[in-house]
């Protein structure tokens, strides 16, 4: 059984032995909160016509959160059907009082791109509120809300008032919205006697939302409904959206949470994805999953299976909506049905051989004779049903690690995540593996993310993980470059301790557990088939197994806060040098690895030469406004050890013919 749990990645510099130079933290954009532009303009079709430059200018800051690639491709996904079907939004009533800027700005921030989604909120808690304050205590029956006349009518004024709120917070955004309070939900009694006036919904009616698109306005509904005969009943939200949902047949269903995701009792780790198919029996038999957890995850199953397998749920804080929907890494937890997986050893188990030979012709350039071979020799296949996803391994013999010979996937094995569901399975039988991938793969940056160790050589790059000794990285590398080739780097190659892709600094296409932005590395030209005298950053010699060290100068900001927190997580590096102007001789807060204490220090251009003669740093990170840093970094190089390496957050080296902008193992070839 996969597991559903994904580490929270955290994000690291790329392993390379060159001189790294400059490196931007991934930080999630915030949220916009200024007007973007004017208002859509609705056109004769009903679509909306988005200025263009509103339009370019809300696709740049999705590129800060994600990669192009990534907003493309999704947003050709969201409009690749009608307006109504590209998400329904549940909104809880504790959302709109506590974070309502946040979430008018992602609805902005959607609807400038020319999407609509059809927003339903409840208002439980101030509803609670409002009746404690009225002397009048809440009853609850199975936590369904028992609605007496009373209780029903404070709720009808609040549902008017709190609808009215959001969207003047909206239109304040330039975002044309309309408040739809009734004629959607259709609904009987739940059971008069033990709830009055709580309704159980029997018709969605969707002119009213697709009225208010066609006029280019955003829908947002209460979670009321009313009789044939016109009586007003009391809805959950959650329902409510659930409704809504088997009617439009959206491609997202979006619960909006303050915790931001579901999360696993045992570990305290949010869950990124769960494929119901493949996980759900597992998942359900875990001791923690229980109680709301168990209830929300079994009611979103149900609600998927009267969906079409292209439709997913995600849950989620308002804050991270932009990169729940347009990034792989995503940000909450995302639920889908997914397919159940196998592992196959012969071609007799493929139920379809024709499809399995059309996937092999797409990926071999002699797919058939390559069928031909899969029945002379022993492999393992691990594929979904629909086989979006085919990954072939031939078993190490004689010792030998295994190697992955085949993976591909299609767009909708990635935007299922079905690819990390497969790796997932691979790497649970093989602890050893090594693949290789063409340098010009769009998918390389998740392949890096998946591997300890790479090594660019002659257009390819080859993967691996597992290895436990510089021994067996040799004898890797080896395989792709050829005896001669490695012998001659050897010394590259022993200073090499294969560390996990925690920080992962690349455009990652399909996976869920990491970045998905480039970032600036720099450094000399210097690649991993060049002779490094010092390992690289955040891997040892075989005799030192000391963390690297590093002085962050510039520590105030939020940048340098982020950094710091990276740090603290961070197997290969200790934090040992602070320096800020303002909080000289402050404890530094936030940062616990080692538990020693970390002062301070008002750090000059002077003190750090003589630090760096002294042999004292391993890596500067100079988190310092643009223009700021050249005298530091030049009293680092005037101290001529060579030994160092500098991270440089600004753009101050961007442009520099001696610096590298861009990923150091991927830009060029041992140059």
């Amino acid at each position: 059984m996969l597991s559903s749990l994904r580490s929270s990645s955290r994000r690291a510099l790329q392993s390379t032995p060159a001189r790294l130079r400059t490196f931007r933290p991934i930080v999630a954009a915030p949220p916009v909160t200024a007007k973007l532009g004017a208002a859509s303009v609705s056109t004769a079709s009903g679509e909306s016509a988005q200025p263009i430059s509103t339009r370019s200018t809300v696709i740049q800051l999705l590129n800060n959160i994600g990669s192009k690639r990534e907003v493309e491709q999704y947003l050709s996904h969201f409009t690749s059907v009608q307006s109504q079907q590209f998400a329904v939004i549940k909104v809880g009533g504790a959302i709109i009082t506590e974070h309502l800027e946040s979430l008018a700005s992602s609805l902005a921030f959607l609807n400038h791109v020319g999407l609509y989604p059809v927003v339903v909120h409840g208002a439980g808690p101030q509803l609670n509120k409002l009746l404690e304050d009225a002397g009048v205590e809440p009853q609850f029956e199975e936590g369904i809300r028992v609605t007496d006349g009373k209780t029903l009518a404070v709720a009808r004024q609040l549902f008017l008032s709190e609808n009215l709120k959001l969207v003047e917070a909206l239109e304040k955004m330039g975002v044309r919205a309309r408040p739809i309070t009734s004629g959607v939900f259709q609904a009987d009694y739940l059971d008069r006697e033990k709830y009055n006036f709580v309704g159980k919904i029997q018709k969605v009616d969707k002119s009213p939302i697709e009225a208010a698109i066609n006029a280019g306005c955003l829908p947002v509904l209460t979670s009321t409904a009313e009789t044939v005969e016109g009586q007003l009943l009391n809805v959950n939200a959650d329902v409510a959206a659930g409704e809504l949902a088997r009617a439009l047949q959206p491609l997202k269903i979006v619960y909006l949470s303050e915790k931001g995701g579901l999360f696993n009792g045992e570990t305290n780790e949010k869950i990124s994805t769960i494929n119901l198919d493949e996980e759900y029996d597992h998942l359900m038999s875990q001791w923690w999953c229980r109680y709301g957890t168990r209830l929300k995850i079994k009611e979103i199953k149900e609600l998927l299976e009267t969906l079409p397998r292209t439709s997913s749920v995600a849950i989620i804080h308002p804050t991270t909506l932009q990169k729940e929907l347009f990034t792989d890494t995503g940000a909450g937890t995302l639920i889908r049905r997914g397919n159940k997986l196998d592992a196959k050893t012969s071609l007799k188990e493929f139920s379809d051989k024709e499809k399995l030979r059309q996937v092999l012709i797409k990926v071999k350039a002699d797919g058939g004779r390559y069928l031909s071979e899969l029945e002379k020799q022993p492999f393992k296949a691990y594929a979904d049903e629909p086989l979006d996803v085919l990954a072939i391994v031939f078993p190490g013999e004689g010792g030998k690690t295994a190697t992955l010979d085949t993976f591909t996937a299609t767009k909708a094995g990635w935007l299922g995540n079905v690819a990390d569901n497969v790796f997932a399975a691979v790497k649970r039988d093989y602890p050893k593996l090594v693949w290789t991938v063409e340098q010009g793969d769009e998918n390389l940056g998740w392949h890096f993310d998946k591997a300890q160790g790479s090594f660019a050589h002659g257009g390819k790059v080859l993967l691996w993980y597992g290895a436990e000794s510089p021994e067996e990285v040799t004898a890797i590398i080896g395989s792709l470059v050829g005896e001669a080739a490695t012998a001659s780097s050897a010394s590259t190659v022993t200073g090499i301790k294969q560390q996990t892709r925690a920080f992962s600094t690349s455009t990652r296409p399909g996976a869920r557990t990491g970045s998905t932005q480039s970032v600036r590395v720099s450094g000399r030209r210097s690649f991993a088939s060049t002779t490094n005298p010092n390992p690289p950053m955040g891997q040892s010699n075989a005799s030192n197994t000391k963390p690297s060290r590093v002085a962050l100068i510039g520590a105030r900001g939020y940048t340098g806060q982020a950094l710091i927190n990276l740090l603290n997580a961070h197997p290969y590096f200790e934090l040992t040098n602070v320096s800020s102007r303002e909080l000289a001789g402050k404890k530094l807060e936030g940062y616990s690895k080692g538990g020693k204490e970390i002062i301070y220090q008002n750090l000059s251009a002077e003190d750090i030469r003589k630090m760096e003669e002294n042999n004292e740093v391993d890596c500067w990170v100079m988190a310092l406004p643009n223009g700021v840093c050249k005298p530091f970094v030049d009293a680092v190089d005037q101290a001529g050890t060579g030994k160092s390496v500098i991270v440089d957050l600004s753009a101050d080296y961007r442009f520099t013919d001696k610096w590298t902008y861009g990923l150091p193992g991927t830009v060029a070839n041992g140059s």
